[in-house]
């Protein structure tokens, strides 16, 4: 089949392009083409590269146009962020394509009610930043068309996406890489709330995989909407736990309030902290599992050490002491 990924050199891209390569595809990757893929791979020779601004495209009304224009079978949208954007582009498409396929966020939900989490339950209450508004609302939108008759489409929505090239989210909810330097050095690290609560993170090559098996599954996948996390979630004093002993530390943790800790950092990483640890998420990954046979490789304290001990052998990340034989 012919493939157009939309936003194929970010994060997902990078693991989600060359396994379509290698599944027999001709793959098209539209990009800005200002940044370079996390990892290098040779099927990426074989990709096509267009270069287009979506944001401005889609405000001149001519990104569908770009689309439909290159024929393809099937369309891999990891980069749409509005309901305005994407109602545009399934208008375009209707009747052109196979099958739309969308990249979402677990943000759709907001803070959990009842764990895990399932799609389409009462097991979260309703989304509350515009982030997570607009990919609740796209959803709904895709499983709507779908739903009557109109283009067949799927969102995936993946947890806190962990690769070697990027910074994970850490023990506290956030990208303070000082949060490493103290795990490392057994410094007491500060810790707000109760120390329960919940983030669910994946790695990006189980997204890559989710994708590639929605698309070979898409009588089962058409109009529906999967969870696409790891098969279990990190508490934050679980989390702090299991990355200080890879530096061979005890995590010595400090409960403190939230007005402490907003004293003790940057506004933009308490923020970060409030939205991840607020919403304490856990999923269920059953309907991914049964309909789409996905099966995920990394737990997320293995997803998270490949990361980490990449940015450290790449010197993006200071730690005061090496990745022990326990990170092995």
């Amino acid at each position: 089949m012919k493939i157009i990924v939309v936003g194929g050199s970010g994060h997902i891209g990078t693991f989600l392009v060359p396994r379509l390569v290698r599944g027999g595809h001709e793959v098209i990757n539209i990009s800005r083409g200002t940044s370079k893929t996390y990892a290098d791979a040779p099927e990426w020779q074989q990709v096509r590269q267009v270069v287009a601004d979506r944001q401005q495209e889609d405000r001149d009304g001519t990104f569908g146009d770009r689309v439909a224009g290159l024929q393809p079978d099937v369309v891999v949208d990891l980069v749409c962020f509005t309901l305005e954007s994407a109602t545009s582009l399934v208008g375009r498409l209707r009747g052109e394509i196979g099958h739309l396929l969308h990249c979402g966020s677990i943000w759709r939900y907001g803070k959990s009610l009842k764990l895990p989490i399932a799609e389409g339950s009462d097991s979260a209450a309703a989304p509350f930043d515009e982030y997570g508004i607009q990919k609740d609302r796209i959803a709904r939108m895709l499983k709507e068309e779908t739903a009557d008759g109109g283009l067949v489409t799927t969102s995936l929505h993946p947890g806190h996406i962990v690769g070697p090239g990027w910074h994970p989210t850490g023990p506290l909810g956030n990208l303070d890489p000082a949060v490493w330097y103290t795990l490392s050095a057994g410094e007491r690290l500060q810790v707000p709330g109760s120390g329960a609560e919940l983030m669910h993170h994946v790695h990006a090559a189980d997204v890559a995989q989710a994708f590639e098996k929605a698309i070979g599954h898409r009588d089962a996948a058409a109009g529906e909407d999967f969870n696409i996390v790891a098969p279990t979630a990190l508490s934050v004093r679980g989390y702090a736990e299991i990355a200080a002993a890879w530096f061979g530390q005890p995590a010595r943790l400090e409960t403190v309030t939230w007005d402490e800790f907003r004293r003790s950092t940057t506004a933009e990483y308490a923020e970060s902290s409030w939205g991840h640890l607020h919403r304490s998420h856990c999923f269920t990954i059953e309907k991914a599992k049964s309909v789409l046979g996905y099966a995920p490789r990394y737990e997320p304290e293995q997803a998270v050490l490949e990361s980490v001990n990449w940015l450290i052998e790449h010197d993006q990340l200071r730690v005061a002491r090496p990745l022990g034989a326990l990170a092995g």
